[in-house]
């Protein structure tokens, strides 16, 4: 009772004294997510398009995205230090890589599973090809690309505590140093934080795809 007693004082101290430093983290750490994952879905979701459109396109495409998730993070890591230094740039560019699988594949699946007879009953009313795509498929494509996005969003949440070892800072910077000075406070600091953004990124989405997709509720 008195060491989780000693470690609530730890934490409460460290919050009083580093206060400041904190937030700077977790603003790094959500930066560093939101780049990642906007950098991937530049690139994935229009694949991901062009995939349902091209069945043989996307065996090949979605089977080296398939791989890329498989890859562990530190490995992705070390090989675009490798490429390019470090930094924040190695980190964004390995964290993209691990946002864009489910993003392409979910894409993918959306826009392939969009019902024949609702795009043949459209052309029937004499709808053209963009506003078919905007008005049809892409509301009923946005369910799967939203749950895509969400696991790209917490994979690289969960992922980014990594790129502390290259400099690129965020919430991996308490957790690592926890680990260097064995301080308990600055590890459940570091693991609840990451643990409750996570939660609160989920809850956002949601709450936003039942405020913009009112029928998928």
């Amino acid at each position: 009772m008195g060491s989780r007693g000693d470690l609530l004082v730890q934490i409460a101290q460290y919050f009083a004294t580093h206060g400041s430093e904190y937030v700077h983290a977790v603003v790094q750490h959500v930066a560093i997510t939101l780049a990642a994952t906007g950098a991937a879905a530049v690139v994935a979701v229009p694949a991901g398009i062009a995939c349902s459109r091209f069945p043989r396109v996307r065996g090949f495409v979605t089977g080296v995205f398939s791989t890329l998730r498989i890859i562990p993070s530190l490995a992705v890591l070390f090989l675009c230090i490798s490429l390019i230094g470090v930094g924040e740039a190695p980190a964004i560019l390995a964290l993209a890589l691990l946002a864009a699988p489910p993003l392409l594949i979910n894409t993918t699946l959306g826009f392939s599973r969009v019902p024949g007879a609702v795009l043949e009953t459209a052309t029937g009313m004499g709808m053209g090809v963009a506003r078919i795509f905007f008005t049809v498929k892409v509301p009923l494509a946005a369910p799967l690309i939203i749950a895509g996005l969400k696991t790209a969003l917490v994979e690289v949440i969960a992922s980014a505590t990594l790129a502390a070892y290259i400099g690129a800072g965020g919430l991996g910077t308490i957790i690592f140093t926890g680990l260097g000075l064995l301080r308990s406070d600055l590890l459940m600091i570091g693991g609840v934080s990451v643990a409750g953004l996570s939660l609160v990124v989920s809850a956002l989405i949601s709450w936003t795809e039942k405020r913009l997709l009112p029928w998928e509720a």
